[in-house]
């Protein structure tokens, strides 16, 4: 598929999965969150992983807010997005508490995160992460996955890899809406090792 094909492929599938998304219920996203956070602290790839990377979730996103206790419950280190909005550079950094996140300033897209000047302790820098939990709008259950266009995770998992000896696990969190046939892709674009939703089978 021609680059520009990608593209415009990509634009069509993000348009019918944020009309998707916008028609489930506050409810309906709860249920299956809540259904997901279990799944996630029952996998043994969480369960064995130290240093554990997760987003702040969004409105139409899986509510990451339980996993995120459960982290510090289980004594893990927690790191989360700091997004350079100008540019498609992401950092991990480190959270001190869940107590924390609702002091963050919040961005543009409604997210909290710390300031782009304030200078926490940043994954690569300090050890590596063992997993990530990828958001995105769009996943197959090849694990290619459909994020908003920036290329964040992409372009920081590919960091993960020259930086690390060992590649980090990834998981993606999806509602069962958000599984597509099939994800169009191009070469930029990283693959997820596992897709978490409410039918998958987990290992």
């Amino acid at each position: 598929m021609a680059a520009a094909a990608v593209r415009s492929a990509k634009q069509n599938l993000r348009a019918k999965l944020k009309q998707r998304l916008q028609a489930m219920s506050a409810e309906e996203r709860l249920r299956q969150s809540l259904l997901l956070t279990q799944k996630v602290i029952s996998h043994s790839q969480y369960q064995k992983s130290k240093r554990v990377s997760i987003f702040l979730s969004m409105q139409d996103e899986i509510e990451t807010e339980e996993i995120i206790k459960d982290i510090f419950q289980q004594g893990k280190t927690c790191f989360i997005p700091q997004y350079q909005f100008q540019s498609n550079h992401m950092e991990m950094v480190k959270l001190a508490s869940p107590e924390e996140i609702s002091l963050l300033p919040k961005t543009s897209w409604n997210i909290h995160q710390p300031a782009e000047g304030e200078v926490r302790e940043e994954a690569l820098s300090t050890g590596g992460l063992d997993l990530i939990f990828m958001p995105g709008l769009g996943f197959d259950k090849h694990g290619n996955r459909l994020g908003r266009g920036k290329g964040y995770y992409d372009t920081y998992l590919k960091r993960c890899l020259q930086q690390q000896e060992v590649k980090p696990y990834t998981m993606a969190l999806a509602f069962k809406e958000q599984i597509c046939l099939q994800v169009p892709v191009d070469e930029s674009d990283m693959k997820v090792d596992e897709v978490l939703y409410e039918d998958s089978s987990t290992f």
